[in-house]
């Protein structure tokens, strides 16, 4: 290793630690700071006032967007023409002081998921051009060129790709296993945006802390727990909670132009096994694989019997806690405090969003009504998740016991988050 490459890898361990440090510093102080109460001070001295900051002009959405499709496409570039590591570090040290400390992760594509399926669902409500873009803009440079997003534009990534010191690998049974909590978190995520009652991407995104200052110590907490975990499990977040990383991994696979190892000339010398954090490198499979055809077709059988059966099933299982689901919409609750307000006897104890309703003057009847029409549309959803979810724990299952035959290493273009992290170990350039 010359004194160039010597003195890159010491700035690049510098940052990712100094990362750490400056993530544990706000958490302690964030925490700690609010166990004591404001002082009272003597005298006149008043406490200022909390200063809310002036919405921007459009422009500077305009300015969100050019550096947003710059970044993408000089990333994209680098990674597919380039093959550098070293550019796509300081993209990603860009990328998150810039879309993550400086724009306080507004500039989210994996918080737009839920624009778009607020847009699909409610026809009043007025989607901004910027999470359109966001949202797609990610999705077609996947279609073409792979999971680029995810190697250094997305500020949630790039904060636990840079932290990312003592990767370990995982068994695949893990991994599958771990790899059904974003389809989960996908299908809630859209269920709650659909009925109009929360976007918890948005709410319980564990970084935004982070890059806001604001977030609430559990929020903190969590952040930090994945940070730290991050250290010897690459991207937790990324591989094991993300729901817009579950579109990003099936538009991958039919990408046009993905990162590869050798750029299709691989001569099998075994450099890249362990070079990729995330596990998403396929190792050469024996000869008997590609010759146990009749045992392959079997297994298509049983399976294709097991998933539709674990569609239904799980379709009833997650449906019969629809009610639960519903109780998280405001109107809801709020009906179910109006039937019960007769039970306080002293006025003092009933709850104010019940005084403000019936302030409001609006008939009861019609929110029980609207109440009732909301639990309605969890039933439904309900039903749709849980059987998405048996369909994706059928395919899972498949995939465990269903090998494909492989004469050389390759990128797995699903879970390949493109960092061109492997290109460094292979000798063919």
């Amino acid at each position: 290793m010359n004194h160039t490459s010597a003195s890159m890898t010491t700035m690049k361990r510098f940052l990712r630690y100094a990362l750490l440090m400056m993530v544990v510093s706000i958490l302690a102080v964030h925490v700690f700071s609010q166990r004591f109460p404001a002082p009272e001070f003597e005298g006149d001295y008043q406490i200022p006032p909390t200063q809310i900051a002036k919405v921007k002009p459009v422009i500077f959405e305009y300015l969100d967007i050019l550096v947003f499709l710059g970044t993408l496409s000089l990333l994209t570039w680098v990674i597919i023409k380039k093959r550098s590591r070293k550019a796509v570090f300081w993209i990603s040290v860009f990328s998150l002081l810039y879309f993550g400390f400086y724009r306080e992760g507004c500039i989210c594509a994996v918080g737009s998921l839920q624009n778009i399926t607020m847009a699909i669902f409610n026809p009043g409500y007025a989607i901004p051009v910027t999470a359109i873009i966001f949202f797609i803009a990610p999705l077609a440079y996947t279609l073409f060129f792979g999971r680029t997003f995810c190697a250094g534009v997305c500020p949630l990534g790039a904060i636990q790709d840079l932290v990312a010191l003592k990767p370990v690998s995982l068994k695949p049974w893990i991994r599958s296993l771990l790899g059904l909590i974003p389809y989960i978190y996908l299908g809630l995520a859209v269920m709650f945006a659909a009925t109009g009652t929360d976007f918890i991407i948005c709410r319980y995104d564990p970084f935004v802390g982070f890059f806001r200052h604001n977030a609430t110590s559990l929020m903190f907490v969590i952040g930090g727990i994945l940070l730290v975990t991050g250290v010897f499990i690459a991207r937790p977040y990324c591989r094991f909670f993300c729901p817009y990383g579950v579109l990003l991994n099936l538009i991958s696979r039919v990408s046009r132009r993905h990162l590869s190892i050798a750029n299709g000339k691989c001569i099998n010398c075994k450099l890249c096994e362990n070079a990729c954090p995330f596990d998403a490198i396929d190792m050469p499979t024996g000869l008997e694989v590609k010759s146990d055809n009749r045992e392959l077709v079997k297994k298509l059988i049983v399976y294709g019997f097991i998933t539709p059966v674990l569609i239904v099933l799980t379709g009833w299982v997650v449906s019969r806690y629809h009610e639960d689901f519903a109780h998280v919409n405001f109107k809801v609750r709020l009906a179910q405090e109006m039937m019960n307000a007769g039970q306080y006897t002293d006025p003092a104890t009933i709850p104010t969003e019940v005084t403000t309703f019936q302030a409001s003057g609006t008939a009861v009847e019609a929110l029980y009504k609207e109440a009732e029409f909301i639990v309605h549309k969890f039933h439904i959803g309900s039903w749709i998740i849980g059987g998405f979810i048996g369909l994706v724990f059928g395919l899972t299952l498949a995939q465990l016991t269903i090998y494909r035959y492989r004469d050389e290493y390759t990128t797995n273009k699903g879970n390949c988050y493109s960092c061109a992290r492997c290109v460094d170990y292979c000798p063919v350039k």
